[in-house]
């Protein structure tokens, strides 16, 4: 849909992105968001975004054209890989059981015509059924370049025994920037100016995270907001990262449980990753199980207590200096001891943050720069008269 495609043969050099992109998951629209504003700085580049949705990661995102990829058949698909200088795979948690075969399948193909693929700062894991290890191992042995969000991705690709070197780089949605949210948002999510508002996230079992007991957690959400309703005299405001995914139906069974439902709302909208950014800065709290809320609330510099269900969130912490055991080890008493102590050291676990994610953004803006490198190599003659050579010199903001 869009424009006229050149493919490598033509004047255009073709990047395409494929990942969890489709409007399904605000951290993964956050990871493509950063991504594109970083390749828009490129001139005579064209980008084209496998996605599950294409019109709505065409609203979304303003990008020119976007394909249904894995609705078509392989030889369709071929035809598309075909056209590309560089296969993009990534960001985001994308190679664990039961999806890796999906995502690997345009990188596969790329192999197949000789299309150059760069792993683009992914997670991974659970990886434990052979068929998955190995196909994770065979297609990543032959990218270009692989690059991962965090280092327990990096320990468990070279578990699997992968011979390519493998770079720890930082999530891209690190340089995701805010965006207007709308002038009726308070009224539109009833939320009450006047009042101290806290932020909160959940997460539902399934494929990447199947060990989330939910009656568990509930009740640890549950206590934990009618805690912060009564120590801070807040409302509550749950934030829906995966909408489609059931986080508005958990949001809901956590206030169920909750001593004061009325104190807490759901946010009910349909908005952009970098508008919920920027709700994040108008909470003065936040406690939450996604990795990107989290990430959110450090970049809008908002102190916050995570529950680690994964090693992707303990690895976030760790770079920022933040101490929380795993979800199975918390109960609801230690949980709130945690925010409160937490909420009374405040300033200073601010200015921590403030101070370290400046250097995870720098290790961000590293893969799209190893992108560039790989771009400025690439021996084709869609290249020619681009000044290709200089791109991988870029450091754009």
């Amino acid at each position: 849909m869009g424009q006229e495609r050149h493919g490598h043969d033509g004047a255009a050099v073709r990047v395409g992105i494929s990942g969890s992109y489709g409007g399904m998951n605000l951290g993964d629209e956050a990871i493509l968001a950063a991504m594109l504003n970083q390749l828009r700085q490129v001139p005579g580049l064209e980008v084209v975004v496998f996605s599950e949705d294409p019109a709505d990661t065409c609203r979304r995102h303003g990008v020119a054209e976007a394909i249904a990829i894995r609705d078509l058949g392989r030889e369709e698909a071929r035809s598309e890989v075909d056209k590309l200088d560089l296969l993009v795979l990534g960001g985001g948690g994308i190679l664990f059981d039961g999806k890796a075969e999906s995502f690997l399948r345009e990188v596969q193909i790329a192999h197949d015509v000789g299309v150059p693929v760069m792993i683009y700062a992914i997670g991974a894991g659970p990886l434990e059924t052979p068929s998955a290890r190995n196909l994770v191992r065979a297609c990543l042995d032959r990218a270009a370049a692989v690059t991962v969000r965090d280092r327990a991705a990096k320990l468990l690709l070279e578990d699997l025994g992968i011979s390519q070197p493998v770079e720890v780089t930082a999530d891209p949605a690190l340089l995701l920037e805010p965006e207007p949210l709308p002038a009726e948002f308070p009224y539109r999510e009833s939320l009450d100016r006047q009042r101290r508002l806290v932020g909160l996230s959940v997460r539902e079992p399934g494929p990447a995270a199947p060990q989330i007991e939910v009656q568990h957690y509930h009740a640890l959400l549950s206590n934990a907001a009618d805690f912060m309703v009564d120590r801070l005299d807040a409302d509550v405001v749950f934030v829906p990262m995966e909408r489609n995914r059931r986080d508005l139906q958990h949001s809901h069974a956590v206030i169920s449980q909750m001593h004061w439902p009325e104190r807490a709302t759901v946010i009910k909208g349909d908005y952009t990753s970098g508008q919920i950014l920027a709700l994040m800065s108008r909470f003065s709290f936040a406690l939450g199980m996604r990795l990107h809320f989290l990430l959110f609330a450090a970049l809008a510099r908002v102190p916050f207590v995570a529950l680690p269900y994964a090693s992707k969130v303990e690895g976030f912490l760790a770079e920022l200096g933040l101490e929380m055991p795993p979800l199975a080890g918390v109960s609801a008493g230690r949980l709130i001891a945690h925010i409160d102590r937490s909420w009374d050291l405040r300033d200073r676990l601010t200015a921590q943050v403030a101070a370290r994610v400046p250097k995870l953004q720098e290790r961000a803006r590293g893969t799209h720069r190893r992108l560039l490198e790989l771009l400025a190599t690439r021996k084709a003659s869609s290249a020619a008269g681009l000044g290709v050579e200089s791109w991988s010199g870029q450091h754009p903001g």
